[in-house]
C-alpha cells in the first residue's frame, strides 16, 4: 500500500513539472512569418506581387520617393536616414484621443523587439504638423519612452499627406479623390525593405498583427 502511494505521489509530481514546463513554453511561443519570402505591393488594394529579388521587374517597381521632414530632435529626416535599413511607418498625431495611443503602444512592441538593432527603424508622421512642432513631438517621445531608433516627424502637410496616400497607400482608396483638407487617419503600419519597397501592411491596433509584423521583419533581415 505504501509503495502504491509513493508511485501515485511521484506520478502527480511528474505531471505538475510537465504542466509547468508546458505553460512556460506556451507563454514564450514565437510567431513565425507566414512565408519564407514576403511579397511586394505597389497600389492601394495591397494585392501581393510575388517577384524574385533578382528580377529586372523590381527596377521599375514602386518605391517610396525622396522626402524631407524633421524629427523630435530637430534633425532632418530623409531617405538617406533609412539607407540600407528596414523600417516600419505609420501616421498619427500627438493630441489624438482615439486610436493613436494604442498604435503607439503597439509600435513600442516593435521598438522593444529590435531595441539593440540599428538596422531596423520606425517612422511616425504627424498628420497635424501645424500642432505637432518639434517641441511637441519631443515631449510626446519622452512621455512614451520613444528611443533613438524611432523618428516622430513633422513638416509640410501636403508632403506628409501625399506620402501617406500616394506612396505608402495607408488609406484605402474608395474611388473618391481626397485633398489636403480631408483628414488622413489610419491604423495601418507599413513595412518597408532596404530598397524602399513596400513589403507588408498590418493593423496597428491588433497585437497579433504586430507580432506578425515583427516576424516578417526578421524574414526581411535574412533576405539577400
Amino acid at each position: 500500500m505504501k509503495k502504491l502511494k509513493k508511485i501515485v505521489s511521484r506520478f502527480f509530481l511528474l505531471l505538475i513539472i510537465v504542466t509547468t514546463i508546458s505553460c512556460k513554453n506556451t507563454n514564450k511561443e514565437t510567431v513565425l512569418s507566414r512565408v519564407d519570402t514576403l511579397p511586394y505591393y505597389n497600389e492601394a488594394s495591397f494585392t501581393p506581387k510575388w517577384i524574385d529579388a533578382n528580377s529586372d521587374e523590381l527596377k521599375s517597381f514602386h518605391t517610396i520617393p525622396e522626402f524631407s521632414l524633421t524629427d523630435q530632435n530637430g534633425e532632418n529626416i530623409t531617405q538617406k536616414t533609412f539607407e540600407g535599413k528596414i523600417y516600419v511607418t505609420d501616421f498619427f498625431f500627438t493630441t489624438c484621443p482615439g486610436i493613436c495611443p494604442m498604435m503607439t503602444k503597439n509600435m513600442t512592441l516593435v521598438q522593444d523587439a529590435f531595441k539593440d538593432d540599428t538596422s531596423v527603424l520606425m517612422l511616425s508622421h504627424s498628420v497635424t504638423p501645424s500642432i505637432d512642432s518639434v517641441a511637441q513631438l519631443k515631449k510626446y517621445a519622452l512621455d512614451k519612452n520613444i528611443g533613438k531608433n524611432w523618428h516622430l516627424v513633422t513638416g509640410d502637410k501636403k508632403e506628409i499627406y501625399d506620402l501617406g496616400r500616394k506612396s505608402y497607400f495607408v488609406e484605402e482608396d474608395l474611388g473618391e479623390p481626397k485633398g489636403i483638407d480631408d483628414f488622413l487617419h489610419t491604423e495601418n503600419f507599413i513595412l518597408i525593405d532596404r530598397n524602399k519597397h513596400i513589403r507588408g501592411i498590418y493593423n496597428g491596433l491588433n497585437k497579433n498583427s504586430v507580432k506578425q509584423l515583427i516576424a516578417d521583419i526578421k524574414t526581411l533581415q535574412v533576405e539577400q
